[in-house]
Formats: C-alpha cells, sequence, structure tokens
C-alpha cells in the first residue's frame, strides 16, 4: 500500500468521528506488515479524559483482532491548516507496539510530513524498559 493510499484511508475516516465539543475530525490508518491495514476515527466525550484519538482507536481495534505486532506505518489525518501530530499518549501507546513506525501526519489541504515514532518519542518507555 502508497503511503497515498494510507492517507486517503486516514481521511476517509474522519466522517466517523464523533466530534461534538472540539468539532475537529481526525481519521487514521495503521498499516501492518502482512497488509492489513486498522481504521480509527476520534470519539469525544462529556467527560472529556475520556475522549479517544482516532490513531489510539486503530491500534486498539488492531490488538481486539489479534494483531499486536508488525506496524509499519500510521496516517493520521486533520482537517486543519497544521500537520496533525499523534498526542503525547497516542505517541506512548503506539510505542508500546510499534518503536520503530513511520507516522504520516497529514493537514486538511492533504499534504503531509513524516517522521519516525522515536524521534516523536525520544527516550520512550516500553516493554524493554521493565528488566
Amino acid at each position: 500500500m502508497t503511503d497515498q493510499e494510507l492517507i486517503q484511508k486516514a481521511v476517509e475516516m474522519q466522517k466517523f468521528s464523533y466530534i461534538p465539543y472540539s468539532h475537529f475530525p481526525v481519521g487514521a490508518a495503521l498499516l501492518c506488515g502482512d497488509g492489513r491495514v486498522f481504521t480509527g476515527c476520534n470519539v469525544e466525550n462529556a467527560a472529556y479524559g475520556s475522549t479517544i484519538c482516532a490513531e489510539r482507536t486503530a491500534l486498539v481495534k488492531a490488538v481486539s483482532e489479534g494483531c499486536t505486532s508488525g506496524f509499519t506505518t500510521l496516517a493520521i489525518a486533520g482537517k486543519g491548516p497544521d500537520y496533525c501530530w499523534p498526542c503525547g499518549a497516542c505517541r506512548q501507546m503506539l510505542y508500546e507496539f510499534a518503536p520503530d513506525l513511520l507516522v504520516l501526519a497529514v493537514r486538511g489541504d492533504g499534504q503531509f510530513a513524516q517522521a519516525a515514532l522515536r524521534d516523536l518519542l525520544p527516550h520512550g518507555f516500553g516493554p524493554d524498559n521493565l528488566g
């Protein structure tokens, strides 16, 4: 799957976002090494701390379907003028399963930037840190 195809899947997921508070739809698409793609959208909650981001939704769907490794690329698409990078909580959740993940952050106009998750979460804490 090309980066553009993965980005398109993330953009398409925005329409499923539940965003009555921020009105900021985000979609995500997580690619596995075996070619499977898990998608997600942000789901807000009146108790703001219970809100879940699009990328964590995609990751939790993958894990709940038995895929816990082999993630290669994640596209995150927002509608704003800035690149849609994962928040700190998402970076930590992703690091647990894929510290070598490539992240594609997509702006509302479709342009994207990319970075390695290790660069977005330097000195990340993962399973190897537990001894």
